[in-house]
């Protein structure tokens, strides 16, 4: 039933293949406020080069079976109660592209192949009071997402990825990430992008969360409950990161930015260094993960990044720790250029021959390992700038130049001790 036609700004293109694309009940309505709203309570499928353009509010009712394949654009608010979906060989995508602020809610997740954020009315016209999950990729164009406000989260699907994040446009809340692949979380909060990122993993059924605050940690969890060799904590931004499924170790990267992070942090004193700290709800205070900060010039373009791998999950920020010389006589060089020339042919750790109880783990920067052995030594068990078969999927490549990540553990006949650092491969 339609009441006023002139209020129907529904817009198809392609109209000829209707009869095949289309099987729906469309229902527009105007509200108590003369706002007229498109409803569909059936089957509706956007297919091919077909564009669907709809300049009113979009209602997918319980009974609503959506299916994009083509290319939908909403201009105002989405709510979706039934089903949002698409055809895995199809390129469908969705655009968000207002005149004013959008909401996009409704009580099932809404499945998106491609969706593009691009709405300038506001800094934050995105209010995201849902589950949404993108199957290929998400443009973040223009406009931060507000689901932090709301409980909600954006999905990313095992294959899922992103495009053009940052202070313009982030999701303002949880990103959820799913499978075994590198993931940059699009995260941010207060107009800032503060990304975190986890290494691959091995487990396709992993699922990892994330969301950044752009506040301090202290009133919740007490900076003055910490281990010995934490000095100094961030008190102005910290990260949450869940695991919701899988058991896996994870690299993780948190970001420094120096309109966010401490000052301090970036200049810190002689016999200190930066280190990823994390909150145990257990032990009831902060533990040091150790970790170590990258080159500025091989940090993906950021001021730096901090990596570590972590034992456990939940609160995550950094902070100036102790540096602790483990063994004066052990020696890291982390520079190999094998090329031959019997320099630097490969990563050398003098002194290690005196402790063959030991395992060696180097990872490139997008937390993927490449090499991984026992008994590592200084003559014939040495990692030579190729790929371990055992380790990664480029079984004996040359892999390329640039910063890796490596860690040391050791058994001083006294204790296991742990080491890592940053090795540069130049491999040209």
């Amino acid at each position: 039933m339609i009441k006023d036609l002139q209020q129907f700004q529904f817009v198809l293109k392609n109209r000829k293949d209707l009869s095949c694309i289309f099987s729906f009940i469309a229902i527009l309505l105007l509200s108590q406020k003369g706002q007229a709203q498109f409803i569909n309570q059936g089957d509706l499928k956007v297919s091919g080069n077909t564009i669907l353009s709809v300049y009113m509010n979009y209602d997918n009712k319980i009974t609503g079976n959506f299916v994009n394949d083509g290319q939908v654009h909403a201009f105002e608010n989405y709510n979706n109660d039934g089903s949002i979906s698409y055809t895995d060989k199809s390129s469908g995508t969705t655009f968000f592209t207002g005149e004013q602020e959008q909401i996009i809610a409704g009580s099932q997740v809404s499945d998106f192949q491609n969706v593009v954020f691009n709405n300038v009315t506001s800094l934050m016209p995105f209010q995201l009071k849902t589950a949404v999950k993108v199957g290929k990729n998400a443009d973040f164009k223009n406009g931060i997402v507000n689901a932090g406000e709301y409980s909600s989260r954006m999905i990313f699907d095992t294959e899922a990825s992103f495009t053009n994040a940052g202070n313009q446009s982030f999701v303002d809340g949880e990103v959820q990430k799913k499978g075994n692949a590198m993931f940059e979380f699009p995260v941010g909060n207060q107009l800032y992008y503060r990304p975190a990122i986890s290494g691959v993993t091995s487990d396709l059924k992993n699922a990892f969360t994330t969301q950044y605050f752009y506040q301090n940690s202290n009133a919740l969890y007490p900076h003055s409950q910490k281990e010995e060799t934490i000095l100094s904590i961030n008190d102005s931004e910290y990260w949450k990161v869940t695991q919701d499924s899988g058991n896996e170790k994870i690299v993780l990267s948190l970001t420094l930015n120096d309109k966010t992070t401490p000052s301090e942090f970036f200049n810190i004193p002689p016999n200190t260094k930066l280190a990823i700290v994390r909150w145990d709800d257990i032990l009831q205070k902060w533990t040091n993960c150790n970790g170590e900060s990258s080159d500025p010039t091989q940090t993906l373009n950021y001021e730096k990044l901090l990596t570590a791998q972590v034992t456990g999950y939940g609160i995550f920020t950094m902070a100036i720790v102790k540096e602790i010389i483990i063994d004066e006589k052990l020696i890291v060089y982390n520079a190999v250029s094998p090329n031959g020339d019997g320099i630097n042919d490969s990563f050398h750790i003098k002194e290690i021959d005196k402790y063959p109880d030991n395992m060696v783990e180097i990872y490139n920067r997008w937390g993927v390992k490449v090499f991984e052995t026992k008994s590592y030594n200084e003559s014939d068990n040495m990692f030579r700038g190729y790929s371990d078969g055992r380790a990664t999927i480029n079984r004996g490549e040359k892999l390329p130049t640039g910063t890796y990540f490596y860690i040391l553990k050791y058994n001083n006949t006294k204790k296991v001790v742990e080491q890592s650092g940053y090795l540069y491969i130049n491999n040209q």
